[in-house]
């Protein structure tokens, strides 16, 4: 009788020690941050957009009076301002000459952008919580019981991806000068858990790069 008894209680006495020891090592979350966007989600856009573009060539642009024009770049996308910047400044240092001004310029240059945006995954192997009891009608209530989750590995990666491209022509003629791209530049931050404790984390972005 006592072995029988034993061996029906052990189920609950390891789910019991699981979630004491679940609750002990407690839990962590990347996503506390001022401004809405998370510094590993801002470098994720960023870090992204300048792999892209520099593999740009802008040969056929050098010497010229160039206007950049992003009119076809949806302002609304987190890093749009960075990317319009990190490509004036690609531009510059390839010995394009830049005006703010349509009129004086020699040569329209047209950005447009695919992809700016971050994709994510999260795995997990383990228990996830469960809630016992219900509600079935009349007077039969009983408050549920809610076990834990149970996490014994646990996995979220990030994936950031920028596409850049340009058209250039002449502004007086229409007539095309040059185009590049679409290139595509490729960022990522990996974080995992084991037993609750972590994150050890692995990326190609400052924040990964400097635990």
């Amino acid at each position: 009788m006592r072995s029988v008894l034993r061996n029906s209680l052990a189920p609950v006495m390891w789910i019991v020690f699981f979630s004491c020891f679940a609750g002990l090592t407690g839990c962590a979350t990347l996503r506390v941050t001022q401004p809405p966007e998370t510094a590993d989600e801002q470098f994720l856009l960023s870090r992204a957009a300048s792999l892209a573009i520099s593999k740009i060539s802008v040969a056929n642009l050098r010497d010229r009076l160039v206007y950049v024009s992003v009119h076809f770049v949806n302002a609304g996308i987190p890093g749009h301002n960075y990317l319009e910047a990190d490509l004036r400044s690609h531009l510059l240092k390839s010995g394009v000459r830049l005006t703010n001004t349509r009129v004086k310029a020699q040569i329209v240059l047209e950005v447009r952008c695919g992809a700016l945006g971050i994709n994510q995954a999260n795995s997990f192997i383990g228990i996830p919580a469960i809630a016992f009891g219900n509600y079935n009608g009349g007077s039969n209530f009983s408050l549920p019981v809610v076990l834990p989750q149970i996490s014994i590995l646990q996995n979220t990666t990030q994936k950031g991806y920028a596409s850049v491209a340009y058209v250039a022509y002449w502004r007086s003629s229409g007539e095309i000068v040059a185009s590049s791209g679409p290139f595509v530049g490729r960022t990522y931050r990996h974080d995992w858990w084991f037993l609750g404790f972590g994150p050890e984390t692995s990326g190609n972005i400052p924040p990964a790069l400097h635990q």
